[in-house]
């Protein structure tokens, strides 16, 4: 059966081309749609020296789109982290391809039974604007690994990012085989009701059901990857200043524009005050100043500044207690940049607690039992991470058995995305599907399992007709309780 395109281009050059490079890519597909290991680890090892040619046009263009983003934190978290990603999947891909050996039931037996894993066909990937790079290439390694052909649509909030990733992955692949989409929020729109064999998205929980629901037009697989408020438990043996180190680190770090960066922090009632002023300290050690440092990322448009405002707004309007951390005093009014802000004694009806954050805000939030701050955390919907700081691992094993999130660390923030052994993924209003590695690999794959028999049909012993000696023979030994 052949997937039919939706005439949505009549008025739209860019849909109108976007169709015919993804109609250019089934052709392709269908023309060779079994790669061998030898042509996906060629198309791969492209891409991490494209990464590595390209590393200062690809850091420039996410700077202007931000207007300051850290080029040391680009390097390190969107392209460092990629290279790995194809080097882990070179080392891999030869064993993920080998068909897997299944066993065979007595009764059907001689023969044999194994699953290979075959690539889907023509995926589409819909970025965000806060990690252009990782987050369309990661999933994009995955797919072309699995034999893919792969089409990204980037955000129209980072236009030179999505420009220099255009350009860079033209020099390196044909388009047929992936290609870059750019275009305003009507081509997104148009992306995702193209008949995708996987459809993978990265941003809020209200755009994930939209995408969703064009999808289920198609009958297209999705993988969501989407947010919400990824709690840090601090149990009170943890030493304060330890913990304050390693939450900043996954807090600052884009300037909170992360999708697992901590939203609220539970520590004791009696340590809040000590954790506060640390955690103060620790982040004005780090950023004296943030006006014209380029350590500090900007917020990412006016858009997006005005919604963290509002949240500050609103959360002092019912009573919160907001504290910015600014040591040296400077003025953020009219700067792109906004301060890392502690916001103390919120409550359920605030905007700051009923939306995720993506910004540099953190609520502090206390609790008098670890039960209760477990508790608090599954009385709300699941995150896309959690983070707990506990030298006790019966403690730790407690509070990641007895709670739900996408994934998390102990005693560490964000740094679980990075490792490309193991799945990343949301679960319910965070997301569904989990990539990366292997994962990834099968997220992309169809698992098509087979059985082969041999010349001896065993079979044939069970042709009807029916109740023969056999018959009751293998049913009298089927149902032989133990």
């Amino acid at each position: 059966m052949v997937a039919k395109v939706a005439n949505i281009s009549d008025h739209s050059p860019d849909i109108a081309e976007m169709e015919r490079i993804f109609k250019a890519q089934r052709a392709a597909y269908n023309a060779h749609p079994m790669p061998s290991a030898e042509e996906r680890i060629s198309t791969i090892k492209r891409m991490k020296n494209a990464i590595i040619r390209h590393e200062e046009a690809l850091v420039d263009a996410v700077n202007r789109d931000f207007g300051t983003r850290c080029p040391t934190e680009t390097r390190f978290v969107e392209l460092v982290s990629l290279v790995e990603v194809v080097k882990y999947h070179v080392k891999n891909v030869r064993k993920w391809m080998k068909p897997e050996k299944r066993s065979m039931p007595v009764n059907m037996r001689p023969g044999k039974a194994k699953i290979i894993r075959q690539p889907l066909g023509v995926v589409g990937i819909i970025v965000p604007w806060n990690y252009p790079y990782f987050l369309a290439l990661d999933a994009a390694i995955a797919a072309l690994t699995a034999g893919n052909r792969v089409m990204i649509k980037m955000s129209e909030f980072t236009p030179h990012a999505a420009e220099a990733m255009k350009a860079m992955l033209a020099e390196i692949y044909p388009e047929d085989q992936v290609a870059v989409i750019t275009g305003e929020a009507d081509v997104g729109i148009a992306f995702t009701k193209l008949p995708f064999d996987h459809l993978i998205f990265t941003g809020s929980t209200n755009v994930g059901k939209h995408v969703m629901a064009a999808a289920a037009e198609n009958l297209t697989p999705v993988t969501l990857e989407l947010g919400g408020k990824s709690p840090v438990i601090i149990h009170e043996s943890y030493p304060l200043k330890e913990a304050a180190e390693r939450i900043s680190w996954g807090k600052c770090i884009n300037a909170g524009q992360t999708c697992v960066a901590p939203d609220y922090i539970m520590v004791h009632r009696s340590q809040q005050e000590e954790f506060a002023s640390v955690f103060s300290e620790v982040v004005s050690s780090w950023y004296p100043t943030k006006l014209n440092n380029d350590d500090y990322t900007s917020v990412v448009n006016e858009r997006q500044l005005s919604r963290l405002k509002s949240y500050l707004k609103d959360a002092e309007e019912k009573g919160a207690k907001v504290v910015p951390i600014n040591p040296a005093r400077e003025d953020f009014s009219t700067s792109g940049k906004m301060p890392i802000t502690m916001v103390f004694d919120t409550t359920p009806d605030m905007l700051i607690e009923q939306n995720e954050i993506f910004g540099p805000l953190l609520m502090i939030k206390t609790y008098d039992t670890l039960e209760e701050a477990v508790q608090y955390v599954n009385d709300r919907p699941r995150p896309l991470a959690l983070y707990y700081f506990d030298n006790d691992h019966d403690r730790a094993d407690y509070v990641m058995t007895h709670t739900h999130s996408g994934g998390g660390c102990i005693n560490d923030t964000l740094t679980h995305v990075a490792i490309e052994d193991i799945p990343f993924g949301g679960i319910g209003p965070s997301g569904m599907g989990h990539y990366h590695g292997y994962e990834g690999f099968l997220t992309f794959s169809k698992s098509k399992g087979i059985v082969q028999k041999s010349k001896i049909n065993a079979t044939k012993l069970l042709f009807p007709p029916w109740n023969r000696r056999i018959h009751k023979m293998v049913l009298k030994m089927a149902f032989k309780p133990d």
